[in-house]
């Protein structure tokens, strides 16, 4: 009986242990959300209603539709916890209150039948009593060890009853923990309806302009596509300089890692084995506030279903007067401009190269060695909409790569 009870309080102690990891949990992702929610609130700030901004205003209030939808479920999910541990912690407090009970009876039980012998002169008696000598010394030890039980006794139901104290305090605490998310739960959600219907309202004012909508984005497409062959030209041109070297120099031990790659000396390929290395784990190319508005690849805008534009890197939207920072140690090998993206610099990591593009003041210069971190540029403010957007892309050789592969967000 006694392992029974020990293996149900060890089981229940896992189970607390394990509730408590869980909520601890739950709670350091609603505080990642709410962060996040914060930030983007901050960046839906924009007031002035060009194409171009409405598009990435419309991407992040998708977003945060998207990430405040978690947090409901998330909070949804603490509050279920919260439930458990209070219906545990209830469950506790009855055991312990029944357990007290019983002790408190059978302390009374042994009160009354020492009232009842009235004198120590009982005791006396009961040991000389006694047939024999070794009864009475049983007798004696008999008696110390009942004295020593009740004095126990006395002093575990002391202890119990300021358990069952301490036990409902951490209960009340509980419960308004959970009134206190139940209220910030419903008042997300209706955060999250109002943001829904904000969402439609703007989908249905770019729906009716929808010929300006379309010859924006073609100018932007054009854009785009200027700044792609401006890239890919200066790629070709590196590549055959570097395979000129290679002829010229042999000693510098140049090599391309595939035929009519880039050939790269002895240091350029350490460093891209190390670019290699650290995918997924590149730090962001900006600090502070900022939301990726535009991602890599073709997309098909969710609400307006011919809207469809491709990017070869991401757009993040961030606050004026943010600064662009080299992802990756490496050389600046190319700063051009291009009509669309402003200033763009080009830092070459090995046969990888990164892309900072939109930018308003260059702090670098070409063949200037740059450290992670390091600021590139100040990036520009849009006169027109106030939007400040960095566009970054990653290049290995003449081939495009997902930025939001190689980024630790």
């Amino acid at each position: 009986m006694r392992i029974r009870i020990i293996f149900i309080l060890l089981v229940a102690t896992l189970s607390v242990s394990a509730q408590s990891i869980r909520t601890r949990e739950l709670e350091t992702k609603r505080k990642q959300l709410l962060s996040e929610i914060e930030n983007t609130s901050n960046l839906l700030s924009e007031n002035k209603k060009t194409t171009t901004n409405v598009l990435n205003q419309l991407n992040m209030l998708a977003q945060q539709i998207n990430t405040r939808k978690e947090l409901v479920t998330v909070l949804g999910r603490e509050i279920h916890v919260l439930d458990e541990e209070i219906q545990f912690k209830e469950l506790q407090i009855r055991n312990l209150e029944k357990s007290l009970k019983v002790k408190k009876e059978k302390y009374g039980a042994s009160i009354q039948m020492m009232y009842k012998q009235k004198n120590n002169q009982s005791s006396l008696l009961f040991i000389l009593s006694a047939k024999d000598f070794a009864q009475s010394f049983r007798r004696v030890i008999y008696l110390k060890e009942y004295a020593s039980w009740r004095k126990k006794q006395a002093g575990e139901i002391l202890v119990q009853q300021q358990k069952i104290i301490t036990e409902k305090k951490i209960l009340e605490k509980s419960r308004g923990e959970k009134e206190h998310l139940v209220a910030v739960k419903q008042n997300e959600e209706k955060k999250l309806h109002i943001e829904e219907d904000n969402r439609k309202t703007e989908v249905a004012v770019l729906k009716k302009d929808a010929k300006k909508m379309q010859a924006d984005l073609t100018t932007k497409k054009k854009q785009a596509d200027a700044l792609n062959r401006q890239i890919e030209k200066i790629i070709a041109e590196e590549i055959a300089a570097a395979q000129k070297a290679a002829k010229a120099q042999p000693k510098t031990q140049r090599k391309a890692e595939t035929t009519g790659g880039y050939a790269m000396t002895k240091e350029e390929q350490n460093l891209s084995t190390d670019f290699s290395a650290n995918r997924g784990r590149l730090p962001f190319p900006l600090k502070g506030n900022y939301r990726i508005v535009g991602y890599f690849g073709q997309q098909q805008h969710e609400e307006l279903k011919n809207v469809v534009y491709n990017s070869n890197g991401i757009d993040i939207k961030t606050t004026s007067g943010n600064t662009a920072k080299v992802v990756f140690n490496g050389v600046v090998t190319r700063i051009f401009v291009v009509p669309g993206f402003q200033t763009s610099v080009i830092v070459r990591h090995g046969n990888y190269l990164t892309l900072y593009a939109y930018l308003e003041q260059v702090y670098v210069k070409q063949g200037e060695t740059v450290k992670t971190g390091q600021d590139i540029g100040k990036i520009y403010t849009d006169r027109e909409d106030g939007s400040t957007i960095l566009h970054f892309e990653i290049w290995k050789e003449q081939t495009k790569l997902n930025p939001s592969l190689w980024l630790n967000r």
